[in-house]
C-alpha cells in the first residue's frame, strides 16, 4: 500500500532519517526496536485511525506498508516465538516465520488455510487448554501440542507465557488477532506495544484491542514515513518494588 521513500525518527526528536532504499534502513530499524532483556512480551499490530486491524479484504495485507513489514521482520528476528490465535492463522493464511518459532493459541486445532511448509512444521507449537490436548493432536498430526491449565476454553495469557518459558521460549511477540491481543494486554503480561497506524479510514466493527482499563504506558519511540504511516512503541510501566518486598 505504501509508497514510502524515507523513515524519520519522531520520538525521540533526533531528526534521524534514512532512505528506505538505503542498505542501512534495516540497521536503522533494528537499532530502535532491539531489546536486551532475556524475557519479554511484545504486542505488534497494525490499525487504522478508526481502530480496524484489517482492510477491505478482511486481512491486514491491504493496510500494511513496506516499512511495517520491515519492522515486523526485525521484531520477529529478535524474538524466540511469534504468538497468534488460530483465527488469525486461518484468516491471514499464516506462514511460519523464517527466523523464529510460531506459537498458535487454539482450542480446536482448526488451522484451515495455513501455509506451513513441511520443513518448517517442526517450528510450530500449538498451545491449548489441557483438557483439549487430545482433540487438538488428533486434528493436527505431526505438530507439537502444549496444554496449559484451565477449566474452560479460554487460556490465561499468563499461563501461556509461563508454559513457554519452561520450554526456554521467553522472548515473545504477540501478533493477535484482536481477541488474543486484547486478552494479552488486559492480563498485564505485555511489556511493550508496537503499533503501526495506517493512514486510511477503514470501517471498523471493533477496535484492534478492546480494553476495560487503560494500561500505564509511556512512549518509548515513534517513527513515521513520508507516506503517512506512523510506527509507535509504548512501554508498559511496571510498579517499583516496595521496600518490604525488597527486604
Amino acid at each position: 500500500m505504501s509508497g514510502a521513500r524515507t523513515i524519520t525518527e519522531i520520538v525521540p526528536d533526533t531528526g534521524a532519517r534514512v532512505a528506505l532504499e538505503d542498505a542501512a534502513a534495516r540497521d536503522f530499524i533494528v537499532e530502535r526496536y532491539a531489546r536486551d532483556e532475556s524475557a519479554y512480551v511484545r504486542l505488534n499490530m497494525i490499525t487504522t485511525p478508526t481502530g480496524s486491524a484489517v482492510g477491505a479484504d478482511g486481512t491486514s495485507e491491504t493496510i500494511t506498508s513496506r516499512v511495517d513489514r520491515l519492522i515486523l521482520g526485525c521484531i520477529r528476528a529478535d524474538a524466540d516465538a511469534v504468538v497468534v490465535g488460530a483465527q488469525t492463522v486461518r484468516v491471514e493464511a499464516y506462514i511460519v516465520p523464517r527466523r523464529t518459532r510460531l506459537v498458535v493459541v487454539t482450542t480446536s486445532g482448526d488451522l484451515a488455510g495455513h501455509r506451513f511448509d513441511e520443513d518448517a512444521r517442526s517450528r510450530v507449537l500449538l498451545v491449548c487448554p489441557a483438557h483439549r490436548v487430545d482433540t487438538v493432536r488428533d486434528r493436527t498430526p505431526g505438530l507439537d501440542v502444549l496444554g496449559v491449565p484451565g477449566d474452560d476454553d479460554v487460556v490465561d495469557p499468563a499461563d501461556v507465557v509461563a508454559a513457554l518459558a519452561q520450554r526456554g521460549i521467553r522472548r515473545l511477540v504477540c501478533e493477535g488477532g484482536p481477541s488474543l491481543a486484547s486478552r494479552f494486554v488486559e492480563s498485564g503480561v505485555v511489556d511493550e506495544l508496537c503499533v503501526t497506524v495506517a493512514p486510511v479510514l477503514e470501517p471498523a466493527s471493533a477496535p484492534f484491542v478492546r480494553l476495560r482499563r487503560r494500561p500505564d504506558t509511556e512512549v518509548a519511540g515513534m517513527l513515521a514515513d513520508d507516506a503517512g504511516f506512523s510506527y509507535l512503541r509504548l512501554r508498559v510501566r511496571r510498579p517499583d518494588p516496595s521496600p518490604a518486598s525488597i527486604a
